[in-house]
């Protein structure tokens, strides 16, 4: 279960026959009757389509599909993380302060502030007028000939009187910010030779010659706030990235560029699934009908798993009197996430940032006695929470969106029952849509925390247990729980190896407190339930976009908003056409119909919106009764009979394969 922390880059393709027709030479039609048509494009698909990943978190490349044909073993470079390379990040580290010794060398009047290594290499940010790619360029050159004069990177501790004088004396105000900032002593400061200085506490490489210059690349600027406040100066931050010698580098770009070509939001433009309008405001989600199918598949597949696993499903409203908030202590902790109260007959009411006071006071209904436990409600909850303009990301990143929200009240002996059947779900749910590699954190008690160490104890084996019951290893981040319970969290891993954090599992001792719930128990006194928040995919919103990025857009038959596109040769077959669209229709496949251009342009279109089937039909299938079908991921399958391709759509939709 566990990944490894390094990229492999792989190259397998998919070129398979269709996975139902064991004899496709017995077929006498084909589209080649109507237009020439090469082999399908090799294209990069996630491996329910056929084929290992492009890039995955992995120690050995992804398994080929039983239903493509071998191909010859794909070469793979691996790409080292900060975390499994102490010379990688002491590269990235140094090459920051190469970089802001560059600009101050071109651009005397620049201001330094802060310049750490990041996941993919490196950033600083810069006082100055904006930099454009001709800078950039000038930069990158300047940088060059640091690193090839191999200048010794030197440390030294300071007081912090002399690292003030210092400071003033070249006259750098955000550093100054930064030392008042530090409490520790002494001061550090790095020199790059006898030229150039910055407080830092490393690490560092010996000298710049250690930092291979074909190996960095600076690759963007962008606007940054000092400190994140959006009322403070706006800098120049520009992002580069640094890898241990070429061949790493190399791989790199090409899984940004992957990357690139599968952005959610390009993506989700080109084929109509959802938009963002202006006229409406950043951060909220519009989804198109053909979006808006996907979410509804998603939807039905997770309602009918959780009623399955013994939830009830519950609709809760979107807004609540202020005082609820109060009471579960979002006022006090969470109010710079929450929009502004609004007054309605003298009251105030405010937009719900969570759902869990809801399922609370649901809870609270009537009373519980020890054999209704555990009760486990659920419910795809809209919550609305607001984020700065500069931080909104397509579907990443919204201001209103809906959880998959769920809250379970148990008793104590009950926990690791109830996480173990946590866990089982969420692994159903994630692989039915193509997630099969999780990243898994278990999270302790921090120092400040409510709830009695018993408890925490309890608390803590219990979810242990459960991971171990599962078979799932698991990092322990020490401290790193909430202060109101340990908890779980889930990174599921997508076609590129990237992770996402999706699902949570929270134990908390807190609500139950502040709303003081009870259950009666066998001797007729109130104790307090155990009550366990956990989601699955998080948000739809992110998890569609997750999903798009991991497909490319390219959905498996089940899923794809469109299915199939009926496709004339010419109008005379129209009738024809749309009698097998509206049977298609009625047999539950999701099929259009699309006339008025030549045929040729017809399947280019098609093929643009990466529709899974194609039926076309000529004089001979109006004769006949049949279609000419051709697969986006299994080429041409030959003339088939209406009736038989719609059992056939029918079981491959049934048990989620491609046709």
């Amino acid at each position: 279960m566990a990944s490894s922390r390094s990229l492999l880059l792989s190259s397998s393709f998919l070129s398979k026959p269709s996975s139902f027709l064991s004899k496709p030479s017995s077929f006498t039609s084909s589209l080649r009757r109507f237009v020439y048509l090469p082999s399908p494009t090799p294209r990069f698909y996630p491996k329910r389509h056929g084929f290992s990943t492009v890039l995955s978190v992995a120690t050995e490349p992804a398994a080929i599909s039983s239903t493509a044909p071998k191909k010859s073993e794909p070469s793979t470079v691996p790409l080292p993380s900060n975390d499994s390379s102490d010379k990688l990040l002491k590269i990235r580290h140094t090459c920051a302060h190469v970089m802001a010794m560059a600009v101050q060398k071109l651009f005397p009047d620049a201001k330094v502030t802060i310049g750490p290594w990041i996941d993919n290499g490196f950033y600083y940010d810069f006082d100055m007028e904006p930099l454009t790619d001709k800078d950039l360029k000038r930069i990158k050159k300047e940088m060059d000939r640091i690193i090839s004069r191999n200048l010794p990177l030197l440390r030294e501790e300071v007081s912090r009187e002399e690292a003030q004088k210092r400071i003033m004396a070249i006259n750098e105000p955000y550093k100054m910010e930064i030392l008042e900032s530090i409490k520790e002593e002494p001061i550090t400061v790095y020199h790059i030779g006898n030229e150039w200085w910055d407080l830092c506490a490393g690490p560092h490489v010996e000298t710049t010659g250690k930092i291979n210059k074909k190996a960095v690349e600076l690759e963007s600027v962008a606007g940054a706030y000092w400190r994140g406040d959006e009322k403070r100066q706006m800098l120049q931050r520009i992002y580069g990235t640094a890898w241990e010698n070429e061949e790493q580098l190399k791989a790199y770009l090409h899984f940004k560029e992957e990357a690139k070509r599968r952005d959610h939001r390009r993506i989700g433009q080109d084929l109509d699934l959802f938009s963002i309008q202006d006229e409406a405001g950043g951060g909220l989600v519009f989804w198109h009908p053909k979006g808006a199918i996907v979410r509804n598949i998603i939807e039905e597949s997770w309602k009918k798993m959780h009623v399955e696993h013994g939830y009830d499903l519950i609709y809760t409203p979107h807004v609540a009197k202020a005082d609820l908030w109060k009471i579960s202590g979002h006022l006090d902790f969470y109010r710079e996430n929450m929009y502004d109260q609004m007054e309605i007959e003298d009251e105030l009411y405010q937009l719900r940032p969570m759902n869990c006071p809801y399922h609370i006071l649901l809870y609270q209904r009537k009373r519980q006695s020890y054999r209704d436990l555990p009760i486990r409600v659920a419910e795809l909850g809209t919550v609305y929470r607001y984020e700065l303009s500069g931080s909104l990301h397509g579907l990443f990143r919204v201001r209103g969106f809906t959880q998959d929200d769920a809250h379970i009240f148990c008793l104590e002996d009950q926990i690791k029952d109830e996480i173990r059947g946590v866990l089982d779900l969420t692994e159903e749910i994630l692989s039915r849509f193509g997630f099969d590699k999780y990243e898994v954190n278990l999270s302790t008690r921090p120092e400040k925390s409510v709830g009695s160490d018993d408890i925490w104890e309890k608390a803590t084996c219990a979810l242990k247990d459960a991971l171990d019951d599962k078979g799932w290893s698991y990092e322990v981040d020490e401290g790193g729980g909430a202060f109101y319970g340990p908890k779980i969290d889930l990174k599921i891993e997508d076609a590129l190896g990237r992770k996402w954090q999706c699902s949570t599992i929270q134990v908390d001792f807190n609500l139950p407190q502040r709303f003081d719930i009870t259950y009666v128990d066998t001797n007729s006194d109130k104790k307090r339930p155990i009550m366990i928040h956990r989601a699955v995919l998080g948000s739809l919103e992110r998890f569609f976009g997750v999903l798009i990025e991991h497909y490319a857009g390219d959905f498996p038959l089940w899923l794809s908003p469109v299915q199939v596109r009926v496709l004339p040769v010419t109008d005379n077959q129209l009738e024809f056409c749309k009698e097998v669209s509206k049977k298609l229709k009625a047999c539950g496949v999701r099929a259009e119909l699309c006339h008025g251009e030549r045929l040729p342009k017809l399947i280019r279109n098609a093929e643009t919106q990466k529709i899974p089937l194609m039926a076309v039909v000529g004089p001979k299938e109006v004769e006949t009764g049949t279609v000419t079908v051709r697969s986006r991921f299994g080429g041409e399958l030959g003339t088939i009979p209406v009736d038989d391709f719609i059992n056939k759509i029918n079981i491959a939709v049934e048990t989620r394969t491609a046709l």
